[in-house]
């Protein structure tokens, strides 16, 4: 007699969302699929086009869709994502790292499948994503920010169109597009060649000698080179124009969040002047939309805290603890440990905007004479430069979270007494190691 095979039942995982969809976003054509119950055709094929995702969005409205997985490609998602939401249909913009599936069969139709099921048995993790007034201001900041890296190209061409013709100026001078500068570069746009008369435009607050700045006007005026730098210059100008004209819209957009007229705040007189300032009292906005004004926390500007709003808002609930926040934005370390055994606890790779802006921040406590900057200095003696900028980077995103959710303005005091906390557990074991040595520690009198 045959013996009878044993079959392995599958354990089905239990359905969380009955109603839930999911698409396979690509950039001419998209694949959604819902429930086989829903539906005789589980999955369909739709085109980008506008007439296209409206069909899709009625399509899953009869179906009475409550919620739709997206894969994050690029930025296809977006169309169909904003009229889904404004459906009423909840969107859950997942990560495609994820999503995988079993390697060896890929196709449109089984990723949007398995999508749709991952999703329905609820194993999906939705990306965060602020209220829709705050992604109008993040889409006009990051298009501000995308136009700030365009000038320094175009400051970059100027400098390569003054080496060519052997101008040393923005070697001399700190700015090429200061006030000195900007006045020298125009005039031989304008047809000036005299060292001396092109001198004569220098700053009193320029510290390189009248002849100094003389020999550094002396240079070999091609007309190949004189032209090139013309139009980098043009080019700065005009994208200075268009920041300009972004300002006003970000301005605008801030402004119609604001029930009542911004207040004005007092900039710090000992914060450093930003190199693009925006043409609108953002910290007073920011003080007004947040709550709580974050410039007052050490190594953050307006620049900063504008960075910061713009890609959060002022809602931090979507992150329960700190603990979520820093992790979402990968400035903790990603222990991976195996039988036992630690195997990297490197942070993970990330181009969050807001880390980055942090990153910047803490890099700009490595000379300031205040809590964070001794935090740096002792973190990057301990740990090395990059490990220590990232643990500075983290603990001003700490502070950060409990400003945002606590709505109380930094008290450097708290760091004080910390600090000072740890200078007595160091004192500590200074006369602990010195007394089994046979030594003692006595203070110095003079810097008592």
């Amino acid at each position: 007699m045959a013996r009878r095979r044993k079959t392995k039942v599958q354990k089905i995982r239990p359905t969380i969302n009955p109603t839930a969809a999911a698409a396979d976003i690509g950039a001419r054509e998209i694949y959604v699929a819902v429930p086989v119950e829903l539906s005789p055709t589980p999955v369909r094929r739709f085109e980008t086009f506008t007439d296209e995702l409206k069909a899709l969005v009625a399509w899953l409205v009869e179906l009475k869709i409550t919620t739709v997985a997206l894969e994050a490609t690029s930025v296809y998602w977006i169309p169909l994502a904003e009229l889904l939401e404004e459906a009423g249909i909840a969107v859950c913009l997942v990560n495609p790292r994820h999503v995988q599936n079993v390697s060896g069969r890929k196709s449109d139709v089984m990723d949007c499948q398995w999508l749709q099921y991952l999703h329905s048995v609820g194993l999906l993790r939705a990306a965060f994503r602020p209220a829709a007034e705050i992604r109008a201001v993040r889409a006009l900041w990051r298009h501000r920010a995308a136009l700030v890296r365009q000038t320094g190209w175009c400051i970059q061409h100027v400098h390569k169109a003054l080496d060519q013709m052997n101008l040393q100026i923005h070697h001399v001078l700190t700015d090429i597009t200061g006030l000195t500068g900007t006045s020298i570069v125009e005039a031989i746009l304008a047809g000036e060649r005299d060292p001396k008369k092109l001198a004569a435009f220098r700053d009193r607050r320029v510290k390189a000698s009248l002849a100094t700045l003389q020999q550094a006007l002396t240079g070999d005026y091609r007309r190949e080179h004189l032209f090139c730098l013309r139009q980098a210059y043009e080019a700065y100008q005009f994208i200075g124009q268009q920041i300009a004209q972004v300002d006003q819209e970000l301005e605008a957009e801030m402004a119609r969040l604001l029930p009542a007229p911004a207040p004005q705040v007092p900039a710090e007189a000992t914060a450093p002047a930003a190199k693009s300032p925006t043409a609108y009292p953002a910290q007073s906005y920011l003080t007004a939309l947040c709550g709580v004004d974050l410039t007052t926390i050490p190594g953050i500007g307006a620049l900063t805290a504008h960075t910061i709003w713009a890609e959060l808002g002022a809602d931090l609930s979507a992150f329960p603890t700190v603990k979520h926040f820093c992790s979402w934005l990968s400035l903790c370390p990603d222990n991976r440990t195996s039988a036992g055994q630690c195997l990297s606890t490197k942070t993970r790779v990330s181009a969050n905007r807001v880390a980055h802006a942090l990153r910047l921040a803490a890099q700009g406590c490595h000379h300031a004479k205040h809590e964070l900057g001794d935090y740096y200095r002792r973190m990057r003696a301990r740990l090395g430069a990059a490990e220590g900028l990232v643990a500075t980077a983290h603990k001003i995103a700490r502070i950060v979270y409990a400003v945002l959710t606590t709505h109380q303005a930094y008290d450097p005091s708290i760091a004080a007494a910390a600090q000072q906390q740890t200078n007595q557990r160091r004192l500590a074991r200074l006369h602990a190691t010195a007394k089994n040595l046979g030594f003692q520690l006595v203070p110095d009198q003079q810097t008592a």
